[in-house]
């Protein structure tokens, strides 16, 4: 069809197009970057013998093209070939996901429910494939998606690699450990404005947008090509430290709270997070007692992480701490996790967390937290959420804290 003319009906539109609209962006890393991960996975496939690996999640794609799409209830792709990469992306998003990936890009329509697995066909076809087997992410592929893949590669094997490309993804980059470092450097500024604005009769939500928007502030001035979404922040006070994971709401501070400061920072993709357990005004003795009891083992944990390191060795140690007070039944969720192309919507490194059932030793370029969390109920003598987290950088000589906002009531009681 050319410039100018008008279809008849939808059955005449394009079921794919190639949009290379406007130029190229600088992305979030250099092209050796996406080339040396590019290569970690054709070494996967080779070793598995695939002839082409479908992507779908989104921090694989991400991970491996710097694309970070917007569901939004339709599909995406890379897919990946001894030779090539190429993103498949929603008609929606137009232009953008070209400009934003590194490699070629094709765009499938509406017009046509099958469209998208139209695509990822459309790209093996294209580039002579026929394949025999095939890489899928089966830890994120619905059974859905997994049925339409096997339909459309019909008698082709479908080989999960997922475990395999967590695993590259655990070990960092210079390249990405820098971001990583800056993310940390935010979360601190974000954690300062925090600070300086509790007092009594704040909401929760409103302290939140304060945070959130100094870090958005921050990442635009840092990385003035990137993307601007996805930063957070959950500030909780009171029965809403409970949980690590409860949401801003608009409870208003009162004199004596326990707070929960949790800052996330989010660069192209790449999650930090400072949490600090905050005081407005004097703690009581039993919360001063429980309080100082987690920071007794948040210090011994960051003393424990480094090259060589067991994780579920270090879980074990920080549980005899707990042991010791009585309070072992009070810890929520795991010691720490791996961080880079995570988020609370997608990712994770599951294989690098600390927990009794992770074997992972720790590694030069691992990125990982150090975050004890206990919980006492209301009712209770101390009630509510107690927690630290800083983020460690394994080196060959232990590792580094790139975390500096200051943890423990020397530091974070609010004068009220």
């Amino acid at each position: 069809m050319t410039v100018g003319q008008s279809p008849a009906s939808v059955t005449e539109l394009e079921r794919l197009k190639v949009l290379h609209n406007g130029a190229k962006v600088p992305l979030t890393f250099s092209d050796a970057e996406f080339e040396r991960r590019l290569g970690g996975l054709r070494d996967i496939m080779a070793a598995k013998d695939l002839d082409a690996v479908v992507l779908t999640s989104y921090h694989n794609i991400k991970y491996y093209s710097d694309f970070l799409f917007t569901y939004f209830g339709r599909s995406y792709a890379l897919v990946v070939t001894p030779d090539e990469q190429v993103t498949v992306t929603a008609n929606i998003d137009a232009g953008m996901p070209w400009r934003r990936s590194y490699g070629e890009n094709l765009v499938y329509t509406d017009w046509r429910r099958d469209n998208y697995q139209h695509a990822v066909g459309e790209v093996l076809r294209q580039r002579g494939i026929t394949p025999r087997r095939i890489g899928a992410e089966f830890d994120t592929l619905s059974l859905d998606a997994h049925a339409k893949f096997q339909a459309l590669f019909e008698g082709a094997e479908l080989v999960d690699v997922a475990q395999d490309a967590m695993r590259q993804r655990m070990v960092k980059s210079a390249e990405e450990i820098e971001v990583i470092k800056h993310g940390a450097r935010i979360a601190d500024l974000g954690g300062e404005a925090i600070k300086a604005a509790l007092r009594e009769g704040i909401s929760e939500y409103e302290v939140a947008l304060i945070g959130t928007e100094a870090m958005t502030h921050e990442i635009a001035r840092t990385f003035p090509d990137s993307e601007i979404r996805d930063t957070w922040v959950w500030f909780q006070s009171g029965i809403n430290t409970d949980g690590a994971h409860n949401w801003s709401t608009t409870r208003k501070l009162r004199k004596g709270d326990i707070l929960s400061l949790n800052c996330f920072p989010m660069t192209s993709g790449y999650y930090t997070a400072l949490e600090r357990t905050m005081f407005l005004g004097e703690p009581d003795s039993r919360s001063l007692e429980l309080w100082n009891i987690n920071v007794e083992v948040h210090g011994r944990g960051l003393e424990l992480i480094k090259p060589g390191a067991v994780c579920k060795e270090i879980a074990a140690e920080l549980n005899e701490i707990y042991v010791g007070y009585g309070l072992l039944a009070n810890r929520t969720f795991g010691y720490g996790h791996s961080f880079g192309v995570l988020s609370h919507y997608y990712g994770r490194e599951a294989g690098l967390e600390l927990r009794e059932d992770i074997d992972t030793v720790l590694e030069p370029g691992m990125v990982v937290s150090m975050e004890p969390m206990i919980t006492v109920p209301d009712g209770e003598p101390g009630a509510g959420g107690y927690r630290e987290h800083d983020i460690l950088v394994v080196n060959e000589n232990g590792a580094e804290n790139i975390t500096k906002f200051g943890f423990g009531p020397e530091h974070n009681i609010i004068p009220c």
